[in-house]
This record gives structure tokens, C-alpha cells and sequence, in this order.
């Protein structure tokens, strides 16, 4: 069977024409705003608009700055337009800033799951047009790992950081549309948000399903592959382990100095996660954690789509390198929680499948609470 053709909310820009029309432009964007033709939407709202000011979010406009804590405003070489930077300086759009705009226009390629930093810039910038008056349209893109799976750690009410809000479990199936619909409601805001649907799209569509071209929404986040497994291996950003940053398959490789891959591979194959394959491998990082340092662990696989949990998957792989190692794994304690979205782990008051089971009815919770956002 043929991939399905979709079509992202760029490519049926036509459908707000007539709030776009006359007039000034603001876009929310980053390097996965194409449409079907690879048509970059800066110069589509360029060429058919007023487009008179350009919002950056983490890794830059096009794509340009690899993980730097923050970076300055500046000008779009190729259409002169302003570029307001508001990742690490200021998160939201100022009302200075809004002053340049009527009306906001968001297009960001998500990944499906919490910690990945652009819904919460999309969320910062809906609160903006709140607060300025002025509406707001998403141009909704695929889920790239479906909208059917719900899974992980929910967050609990009282946890506000850039990585984690709203209550979110760390895989939500929602589009990038559906979370600006659930947040308007969250944050219950008065504010005209508009969503330009995908066409052709089903929930169960997982991206490779589709005839959507997969680009890189960050540098580390290469293929659909490493978007699967990073539900369950972004947390080990918080930890001394490497998550494969420096490597070609990011967050996919999870090792350090001190592992022996043959004896980490033979304890995960024990576990018999269902849907998950894990491979050793040996890899020296070209730069972040253990730059130059031969590492050795596994590569993680999602095999069966439908059977996996690897948020569940990457927490064990976590709890076995402890157990392999005692008192060589070590957190950035605030930065762990916040990923994993609680302290309960790191504290020791929960194991991995305790931890996992105890937040499967908060998570089927949620599912049950973001339906009424759902649009396809």
C-alpha cells in the first residue's frame, strides 16, 4: 500500500486567507515549516502577506544554532524581515513585540512528546495574544508518532519549568493544533485561536505512513527512529550518562566509559520489554558528555510500534545501569526531575515499574480529558 498524501496547515494557508489578508504578519517558526512543494512558509507569508516579524524558537529560524543557551535578535538574510529571539533570554513574545504584528501565526514541527521545548514556545505566544488582543493561527502539522499513544509520567499541577507543564504526560498524542487547543482551554484564555487543519491525516498515521518528508526539527533529532525512542531517552540528559549527543543516532545510544555493552545488552534482552530491541554498541561522542571518550552501552529499537512503551523501556535501561553499577550513575537533580516529572524515581520512593503503573490511570486521565480538542 502507497504512503497517504497529507497536507499541513501551510499547505491550506487558503483557509485563513481572509484574516491573514491586509494584514502585518508575525510567524512562530523553525526549520520543518515547508510545504508539500519544500516551499519554505517565511517566504510563502513573505511573498502572499505582510509579513513584518519573524519569532524564533530553540535551534533558530532556519535551523542554524545546534544547542546554544540562547541567542540574539537579528535579521532574515534572505527576506529582511526582523527576528525577535525568544529562546534562553525571554520565552515570550513582548508587548513590544506585538506591537509589530496583528496577527500571530504559528507553524512548528512537534514531536509528540512533553519535554520538546516548541509547545511550550507556542504556548507562551498564544498567552501573548491573549494578553495583546490579537488572534492567533496554528498551522497544524502530523503528529510524526501518532495521535493514538498516551504514555509515561503525568506532571503533576504544581510543576511549571520550559520542559514541562500542563499537566502533560510525556507522550500526549496530540498534533501541535490539538495542544494549542488543549492549552487555550488549561490556561482558560480569551483569545481567538484559529487552527488550519491537516488534510488526509488519520490518528493512527505515524509519519513514515504518510508522503511527508521527515526533516530534522532539531539537529538531534535526525529520523523517526530517534523520535520514538526519545519519550524514554531524553531523560537521561539529566544524568552523567551520554544520550548520544555527539554521535549520529542521538538519543537512540545510551553509554558511558564504565559500561561493558556485552553485559548491559544481555540484562536488557532479560527485561523482555515488550515492542523494544536493544543492540550493543560502542561510540565516542565528537562533542557534549564524554567528547573524545570511548563509551560503550546499547542502542534502543522500537520494533513493534503498537506493543512498546519506551518511556517505560528507557527508565528500566536507567534502573539496570544503577543496579550493574552502584554509585556510578549520577543526576542533575533538577534537571531529571523535571524531565521525568517527578522526584519519586531519584529519591528511591518508586522503581521503574512501580513508577510507570502508578501513573497509567493519570495518563488514560488525560487521554480522556484532551479529547474534546481533538480534530481528526
Amino acid at each position: 500500500m502507497g504512503r497517504i498524501k497529507v497536507f499541513s496547515g501551510l499547505d491550506n494557508l487558503r483557509g485563513v486567507h481572509r484574516l491573514l489578508e491586509g494584514r502585518r504578519a508575525g510567524l512562530m517558526t523553525h526549520p520543518c515549516g515547508y510545504d508539500h512543494n519544500l516551499v519554505s512558509g517565511i517566504n510563502i507569508l513573505h511573498d502572499n502577506y505582510n509579513l513584518t516579524a519573524l519569532f524564533a524558537c530553540e535551534h533558530g529560524i532556519r535551523g542554524n544554532y545546534q544547542g546554544v543557551a540562547s541567542y540574539d535578535d537579528e535579521v532574515d538574510a534572505e527576506t529582511g524581515v526582523k527576528v525577535y529571539s525568544l529562546f534562553g533570554k525571554g520565552n515570550k513574545p513582548t508587548p513590544e513585540m506585538m506591537d509589530e504584528i496583528d496577527v500571530m501565526v504559528i507553524d512548528l514541527q512537534d514531536v509528540g512528546v512533553r519535554f520538546y521545548t516548541y509547545i511550550y514556545s507556542m504556548a507562551y505566544a498564544i498567552e501573548a495574544c491573549c494578553e495583546a488582543g490579537k488572534p492567533v493561527i496554528v498551522l497544524d502539522r502530523v503528529n510524526p508518532i501518532g495521535g493514538m499513544a498516551c504514555q509515561g509520567i503525568r506532571l503533576p499541577a504544581d510543576m511549571h519549568t520550559f520542559v514541562c507543564d500542563y499537566t502533560l504526560p510525556t507522550r500526549y498524542g496530540l498534533t501541535i493544533g490539538e495542544m494549542a487547543r488543549y492549552f487555550v482551554w488549561y490556561k482558560q484564555l480569551d483569545v481567538q485561536l484559529v487552527v488550519c487543519p491537516l488534510t488526509g491525516w488519520t490518528r493512527g498515521m505515524y509519519l513514515d505512513e504518510t508522503d511527508a518528508i521527515w526533516t530534522p526539527p532539531s539537529p538531534n533529532m535526525p529520523s523517526l527512529q530517534t523520535a520514538l525512542c526519545y519519550p524514554g531517552t531524553c531523560i537521561f540528559e539529566g544524568t552523567n550518562l551520554s544520550e548520544g549527543r555527539g554521535t549520529t543516532v542521538p538519543f537512540e545510544v545510551i553509554g558511558a566509559p564504565f559500561i561493558d555493552c556485552g553485559k548491559l545488552e544481555a540484562a536488557m534482552r532479560a527485561q523482555k520489554l515488550p515492542g523494544m530491541g536493544f543492540r550493543r554498541t560502542s561510540f565516542t561522542p565528537t562533542f557534549s558528555k564524554y567528547q573524545g571518550e570511548p563509551c560503550e552501552g546499547v542502542q534502543m529499537y522500537v520494533c513493534d510500534r503498537e506493543a512498546a512503551d519506551p518511556v517505560a523501556a528507557g527508565l528500566i535501561l536507567l534502573e539496570t545501569i544503577m543496579d550493574l553499577y552502584p554509585g556510578k550513575v549520577t543526576f542533575r537533580d533538577a534537571s531529571f526531575d523535571h524531565l521525568l516529572g517527578t522526584s519519586d524515581f531519584r529519591e528511591g520512593r518508586a522503581d521503574a515499574r512501580t513508577l510507570i503503573e502508578r501513573h497509567r490511570p493519570l495518563v488514560a486521565e488525560f487521554r480522556e480529558q484532551s479529547k474534546p480538542f481533538w480534530l481528526y
